[in-house]
């Protein structure tokens, strides 16, 4: 029997359970954490991996954070050996070194799934915490020069061992944050979420047989990697190279060479890594690269391991794309954006009718921390903001969206903001458009007036500052991002990237996020 091939209806059933059990974790997770980061804004990502660490499904949640997960099951394999894996364990880790892909405040619960006493899956999560220790307040500093001093590390240790929690870990966690609650609550949520998959999960063995899952999977991967190929087969062969320079004068290079069978970005001759928070890990390279293979070969939800199979990515150790030893990662989504929307340039210049103009490729963080002005109680607010998308072929620009690579959000509602936070929302307003050169016109990004009731500190991340959003095919570019701050008594202070800015009572926070590149000529 257990060399015979699984019923196709009956892989379907089991693959559909896996997704719903990543699903599942989602909605536990949204309605269980405390932080509205979490629950309102959705800065998190949900999925399962197998045994060691394929993505097999995933739940909603920002694209670029479900692609963290199979990456940090890997490494927590990785260093910890499967044989010392045991039934109850969960496991915690938030350094981009020891499989955290991402930045201190990113964190990630792992909680391997045991059926008929084997590990069979593991069902993970990630979220953004509002504060995990640091410099400033939010744990997101621009003046670091070493991971050291951006917050906690948790280097992928246990969080409960065989079912029980390890006491200690909890109290590291909690006496490094200024938010001790909030972490405690939104780490909960996690466990709660991941516990859901796993009974789901149990179930689905239980039901069907340890080896007819097993089976499915590797079906579904299959199926995965045959998807990727068909659309790969839709591409044009060849290489393209592109340089582009950044808002600091620097230069980066990238290379796609497409083949029948590989799909290949090269990363080679980068700047080196920084002693600045602008780096990112060869991972989070890799999901840049992940993202444009997935947008230009099968742009639907389905994705695992194997649909990148055909994926190969070349980076260069110590360079940005892929720093090692103690480079800080504070503001590493703003590289890895960028990544993103520089191999997206590439393609689109190769493909123009294909792929949509410059969007404004910025999570424009904006972190404000303070104590609530009625109540006295602590507060840290992060809020991630929209601005526009670039025209294609055949229409205009999308007005106010998230980024490509913070997708699957929305935005924190004014009256949560004003309540939890005791900061009043003066307006959020589309820009004005005055592209009339371009055949379709990029979409409008936003501007925003924030108003703290009591003293506050300020830090924020603004990339695409200087260089404005790039057109395609004879179209306009479209602008930039920016944050200034209005003193109670006129003065102006403009900032791309900033913390521990003392914000007090009667100043203005206005942000204003660029409008999308144009797509041909009029």
């Amino acid at each position: 029997m257990a060399g015979l091939p699984i019923d196709p209806i009956t892989a379907a059933v089991i693959q559909a359970g896996l997704s719903a059990a990543a699903d599942e974790m989602f909605a536990v997770l949204k309605r269980t954490a405390m932080s509205p980061i979490i629950y309102e804004v959705l800065d998190v990502g949900t999925g399962i991996t197998d045994a060691r660490g394929e993505l097999v499904s995933s739940g909603a949640g920002i694209p670029t954070f479900v692609g963290v997960l199979d990456k940090a099951v890997k490494r927590i394999v990785e260093l910890t050996g499967l044989e010392n894996i045991r039934e109850g364990d969960v496991f915690i880790t938030n350094d981009p070194y020891y499989g955290g892909v991402t930045h201190l405040n990113d964190v990630v619960i792992a909680h391997p799934v045991f059926a008929d006493g084997e590990l069979f899956a593991w069902a993970a999560s990630i979220a953004h915490w509002n504060d995990i220790g640091g410099m400033t307040p939010g744990s997101m500093a621009v003046n670091v020069t070493e991971i050291y001093q951006e917050g906690l590390r948790l280097p992928a240790v246990r969080l409960f061992e065989k079912g029980e929690p390890i006491r200690s870990v909890f109290e590291i966690i909690s006496a490094n944050s200024r938010l001790p609650d909030f972490v405690r609550g939104d780490l909960w949520a996690q466990v709660a979420a991941s516990r859901k998959a796993e009974a789901r999960i149990r179930q689905l063995v239980q039901t069907y047989g340890l080896e007819t899952c097993r089976k499915a999977v590797a079906d579904l991967f299959d199926e995965g990697e045959r998807r990727g190929l068909a659309g790969l087969s839709q591409l044009p062969t060849g290489t393209w190279q592109i340089e582009e320079r950044q808002d600091d004068g620097a230069i980066w290079r990238a290379a796609i060479t497409i083949t029948p069978e590989k799909f290949i970005v090269d990363l080679r001759g980068n700047p080196e890594q920084r002693a600045a928070p602008y780096n990112t890990s060869r991972d989070g390279a890799v999901i840049s690269a992940q993202m444009i293979f997935k947008a230009l070969t099968d742009p639907t939800l389905f994705a695992n391991a194997g649909s990148f199979r055909p994926l190969e990515v070349i980076t260069e150790p110590g360079t940005i794309f892929h720093a090692e030893g103690s480079a800080p990662h504070g503001y590493y989504f703003e590289t890895r954006i960028r990544l993103y929307d520089m191999l997206w340039r590439c393609m689109a210049n190769a493909m123009p009718d294909r792929l949509p103009a410059g969007h404004f490729a910025s999570i424009c963080g904006t972190v404000i921390a303070g104590n609530h002005p009625d109540t006295g109680r602590r507060y840290t607010m992060v809020e991630p903001q929209m601005g526009g998308w670039g025209a294609t072929a055949g229409r205009d620009g999308l007005d106010a969206m998230y980024s490509c690579s913070h997708g699957e959000t929305f935005n924190c509602p004014v009256e949560i903001c004003e309540a939890r936070y005791g900061i009043d929302v003066g307006f959020k307003r589309l820009n004005e458009q005055d592209d009339e050169t371009s055949l379709h016109r990029g979409g409008r990004g936003l501007t925003a007036s924030y108003r703290p009731r009591g003293r506050a500190v300020l830090s924020a991340g603004y990339s695409r500052n200087q260089e404005p959003v790039w057109g395609l095919n004879g179209g306009a570019n479209g602008g930039t991002n920016g944050l200034s701050v209005i003193r109670a008594d006129g003065r102006r202070e403009d900032f791309a990237f900033v913390s521990g800015l003392v914000i007090e009572p009667g100043d203005e926070i206005l942000i204003q996020t660029a409008n999308g590149g144009g797509w041909g000529a009029r």
